[in-house]
């Protein structure tokens, strides 16, 4: 696979940037729309529109059939992704050997040519399918929706598949588990581009939470599910109002009147992940919120979100979003007059 770069750490785009939605017969009208809700969604404090989103297929402008009683008629051919900064590929039931046999049709590699080196590319669900099949996740983590992840990990065997997570961001290739966690993946790349008030007033306007905790582990049923008497959302919720304090896995666990253990069990089976990283999460968050929003030192943003140290939150921002708090907060703040 060619090497492919994107500064994915900028704030803003010296014009609108341009999202690309590959069309492709079979597409779930749902996931087809998600890029469009999001991305066109997203604007500057201004009200001045953020992205440029076009719709297109891998033939000449035309009808696309969709997985529902209707078809959608697609006004752009794959010239269009010649003109992409980001490529999103929808779910389709109709891949054909795509599925079946891991390879691009002529008509789809001929489409996928027209893309520039650089450009950003991002599956929802099965969409994956379609970049596995060109190549451009071999080596790469990547999901899937987590009934195709075994059928995708054997057709893919170069591709490091975690089933677990609703989205895997890589940089300049990323991927989403099935049909919701398009809303996740395409929320997080607006918080990626321009910040977390632009991605939260999106959210706040499409009426889904700005960012969901865990994975897609919450969601595969069981052979034998526990009956849930129990859940573990008061001591999150107790957690979330004392972020700035030490918080002890024993401090949860009796917040739900549980063992340390039951508690942990308990709380992966609802959220996904493990207390300790979940609480890290919502730490960097709170970071990310008060280096974008207040004038605090970095040593003050540390003790409010809970770091302790400004070292501590630089070592979980960087593994977290590849950047210091410094650089994220320069970043961010600087075009705030523009978002």
């Amino acid at each position: 696979m060619a090497d492919r770069t994107h500064d994915h750490t900028r704030a803003g785009f010296s014009r609108k940037h341009r999202v690309a939605v590959l069309a492709l017969d079979g597409v779930i009208p749902f996931e087809l729309g998600i890029p469009q809700r999001i991305f066109g969604r997203a604007r500057t404090t201004a009200g001045e529109l953020l992205y440029d989103v076009v719709t297109c297929s891998a033939r000449p402008p035309g009808p696309v059939r969709t997985d529902a009683d209707f078809a959608i008629l697609v006004e752009h051919g794959p010239e269009a992704l010649a003109t992409a900064d980001t490529l999103i590929v929808p779910a389709s039931y109709e891949l054909g050997p795509v599925y079946e046999e891991g390879r691009l049709t002529d008509e789809l590699a001929a489409a996928l040519a027209h893309l520039r080196p650089g450009t950003r590319l991002v599956s929802i669900c099965t969409g994956g399918y379609v970049l596995a099949a060109a190549g451009f996740l071999d080596g790469r983590p990547a999901t899937t929706h987590w009934s195709s992840a075994e059928h995708f990990q054997r057709l893919f065997p170069r591709v490091r598949v975690d089933a677990d997570v609703l989205f895997i961001d890589d940089g300049d290739v990323l991927t989403s588990a099935g049909v919701a966690a398009g809303l996740d993946l395409c929320l997080h790349l607006v918080r990626r581009d321009h910040g977390t008030a632009v991605a939260n007033e999106v959210a706040r306007r499409t009426v889904v939470p700005p960012h969901r905790d865990g994975g897609q582990a919450q969601y595969i049923q069981r052979p034998v599910p526990e009956p849930q008497l129990a859940t573990t959302s008061m001591a999150r919720a107790w957690a979330l109002g004392r972020l700035h304090e030490p918080i002890q896995l024993r401090d949860m666990a009796e917040q739900e009147v549980m063992s340390v253990r039951t508690f942990t069990r308990r709380f992966r089976e609802e959220v996904g992940v493990s207390p300790g990283q979940w609480l890290t999460r919502q730490r960097v968050e709170r970071a990310r919120h008060l280096l974008e929003s207040s004038g605090l030192s970095v040593d003050q943003v540390a003790r409010d979100a809970g770091f302790g140290t400004a070292q501590s939150m630089r070592q979980h921002l960087q593994a977290a979003l590849g950047v210091t708090p410094t650089t994220y907060r320069r970043t961010f703040r600087a075009t705030e007059g523009t978002r």
